[in-house]
């Protein structure tokens, strides 16, 4: 049995080549404009890893506005391992993603993605027509799931970043550890 845990700091370059491998066109989306440069929502990154110990799956939650003053979260990427598809982790990661989202008290969340696919966790257009992204998006595809009953009830306007931005190093730090190394 895989088991859902927290993600660690430590497991970036993993992440991050898991998402090259099974999303590599995922900087060319809307979404991505919208999760740059910040942090994924506290306690919603979330990791599987294999018999192995390495990284399985991910997914992550990202805060957001649906529109002026209505908070969100926006899921995604979600990847699994090419090894460990047609095993059900996909679903098992967003169950275990909107638990925690409504267990944390989170209101709604928004996602791009198969509705059809997306559907089966209650996930639909519905109350997302008046929304739009940052870029180019498919509207059909912006889906919405409301945690708690009329949350996304009139939701209107851009799709924003409300998250904590990513801390980025400093230039000064960076030039300094590259000199040291060269020394």
């Amino acid at each position: 049995m895989i088991e859902i845990v927290a993600e660690k700091r430590e497991e970036a370059a993993a992440r991050e080549a898991l998402l090259d491998l099974c999303l590599p066109e995922r900087f060319e989306k809307a979404s991505e404009r919208i999760r740059e440069d910040r942090l994924p929502a506290e306690g919603l990154a979330l990791a599987a890893h294999g018999p192995d110990g390495r990284l399985a799956a991910t997914v992550r939650l990202w805060h957001v506005s649906a529109g002026p003053a209505r908070p969100a979260l926006l899921l995604g990427p979600l990847a699994v391992h090419p090894w460990f598809r047609d095993r059900g982790l996909g679903g098992q990661m967003m169950r275990a993603a909107l638990e925690r989202a409504e267990a944390l008290g989170h209101d709604a969340v928004l996602l791009v993605g198969d509705a059809p696919y997306y559907a089966r966790f209650g996930f639909s257009a519905q109350k997302t027509g008046g929304l739009w992204m940052p870029g180019p998006f498919d509207p059909a595809r912006l889906l919405g799931l409301e945690l708690k009953p009329g949350a996304l009830d009139g939701a209107r306007g851009l799709i924003s970043p409300t998250g904590l931005p990513a801390e980025k190093p400093s230039l000064d730090a960076l030039i300094a550890a590259t000199a040291k190394r060269s020394a």
